[in-house]
């Protein structure tokens, strides 16, 4: 009698600590369940845009803005870590990612016209109010954005992206000479912007620990640069980028009238001495 009420006690404790293992299991796939990062593609403007989407629509909206010549899959890592607290949403841009690539010829890729089209992929996925996070060259698509329409942008979150001119540093000495004249320096911008020792740099730097660095990185990107149209894709949208250095004064005007709020670590926190000197922003929360 006093071996089975034994056995009859360790079934059961088995069974309670089974039954929590399984509740504890439960809950991990629920909160795996509700940060599962979705893969979708909208139509907008004709084209077929490509986002990656995750988090609870009822939360506060990100939308993240990517750079120089990556796409969403560069917030990958940001989405699931955010994606309990956060709605993200991360758009490829017309020639960039799983977005349509239309062909040059007819399609103009140009900031006004890539800023155009987030605009209303925003209105087409119903965001009215959104968080903006733009890198590099999410930073002038957004700027476009919020121009456009200030009252959907909540904040600014700003990585690697400037709005001075003097923010533009020695390499692109090559890159306003191909501004001034484009036929002439054509083949050395896309040695200068496109080659496989260029797509190295902009993941690696000048960090002599490049063990440190997944070689996938920049062998995926220059891979994507390599395929057939993206050359000139890639071409016409920064020949269309010293409309960004002209469009810096409107860009400073804006926020020394805004007076936005700066929440993290920047060049200064007070914003009445936003400059044309001080106006690089790296790594900003910029709140409206």
């Amino acid at each position: 009698m006093n071996m089975t009420r034994s056995i009859l006690r360790a079934l059961v404790a088995v069974a309670v600590v089974f039954g929590a293992t399984v509740g504890v299991d439960a809950q991990k796939k629920d909160k795996a369940m509700e940060q599962q990062i979705f893969y979708r593609t909208v139509k907008v403007d004709g084209l077929s845009i490509f986002y990656r989407e995750v988090g609870p629509k009822d939360a506060p909206t990100i939308l993240l803005l990517h750079g120089l010549p990556s796409s969403s899959r560069m917030f990958q890592p940001l989405l699931t870590r955010l994606a309990d607290k956060y709605h993200l949403v991360a758009p490829d841009y017309p020639g960039f990612g799983h977005s349509d690539w239309p062909d040059p010829k007819q399609f103009d890729y140009t900031f006004d016209h890539i800023a155009s089209v987030m605009n209303d992929l925003t209105q087409a996925l119903g965001l009215s109010r959104y968080t903006l996070y733009m890198q590099d060259y999410g930073g002038p698509v957004g700027f476009r954005m919020v121009l456009a329409h200030p009252e959907r942008a909540q904040a600014f979150i700003v990585q690697d992206a400037v709005a001075h001119n003097e923010g533009l540093g020695a390499n692109w000495a090559t890159r306003r000479a191909f501004w001034a004249d484009r036929a002439a320096h054509d083949e050395a911008l896309r040695k200068n912007l496109l080659s496989l020792a260029a797509t190295k740099t902009r993941h690696v730097g000048d960090d002599p620990k490049t063990e440190l660095y997944d070689p996938d990185l920049w062998t995926d990107e220059y891979a994507f640069l390599n395929s057939p149209g993206q050359a000139q894709i890639q071409s016409d949208l920064f020949y269309d980028y010293r409309t960004n250095v002209d469009a810096y004064p409107t860009w400073q005007a804006w926020m020394q009238k805004t007076q936005p709020t700066l929440r993290s670590t920047c060049l200064t926190r007070d914003t009445s001495r936003l400059t044309p000197k001080r106006m690089r922003l790296r790594n900003w929360y910029v709140g409206l």
